[in-house]
């Protein structure tokens, strides 16, 4: 789903992702007009839009909008959190709010790239020929994904990072900032690849790797 005719959009989650995000969708046409965050200690990010906590305040806002299918939104959580970036889109969604697609003004997206509810391709990334990203994908800054590369729902590319053609990214996998993924990995879901990794193989579920060449650290429980 695209922004259509939306103007106006709120964010669920109220630190760095919600700036950035508030810039690029601004370049669209659409104004942040409420901001939600589970963290009751969180800053509002702006002084000029307001900030609500929890479900119960983004409830409080909810009730008396007429016709909340015309306000669309995005949820500002990065990083290896795509699991609770879904959950947050499932609620917005499911209250009738329309998941938006942020395509920042200096990003390349190919004409033939699929991208998912609530993705967000932020300043300077490349979406080349025959990509897919899923629900609530983030390709951070200056990422480039190569042709016919499959990203799946909540998944993150981090600035910088190269992922050659055919890769193949499994839910809530997480790619940090600067890594380079060689032509026809598989990374496994929830895996994380650290920051300047170099990935010549395949990456089991769970598992996180760092190095040149990656290697295996850890496994997430």
């Amino acid at each position: 789903m695209t922004t259509g005719a939306s103007t106006s959009m709120v964010l669920w989650g109220a630190t760095g992702q919600a700036r950035v995000l508030r810039g690029c969708m601004a370049s669209q046409g659409v104004s942040v007009i409420a901001v939600f965050d589970n963290d009751d200690e969180v800053a509002p990010p702006f002084p000029d839009v307001p900030l609500y906590h929890g479900r119960s305040g983004f409830e409080a806002w909810l009730r008396p909008q007429e016709d909340p299918y015309e306000i669309g939104f995005l949820v500002a959580i990065g990083g290896d959190r795509g699991q609770d970036r879904l959950e947050m889109q499932r609620l917005l969604d499911g209250h009738g709010l329309r998941a938006l697609i942020a395509r920042h003004s200096s990003s390349y997206i190919a004409g033939s790239a699929v991208l998912g509810p609530g993705s967000q391709v932020l300043a300077h990334a490349t979406i080349c020929v025959d990509v897919t990203l899923g629900r609530g994908v983030i390709v951070n800054t200056a990422a480039s994904v190569d042709h016919e590369c499959a990203i799946g729902d909540g998944a993150h590319v981090g600035p910088g990072a190269r992922l050659a053609g055919c890769v193949s990214v499994g839910r809530y996998a997480m790619i940090g900032t600067g890594a380079v993924i060689l032509p026809r990995v598989r990374i496994g879901e929830s895996a994380i690849v650290g920051a300047g990794a170099v990935v010549l193989r395949d990456v089991g579920p769970g598992q996180v790797v760092a190095g040149n060449p990656a290697r295996v650290i850890r496994v997430r429980s």
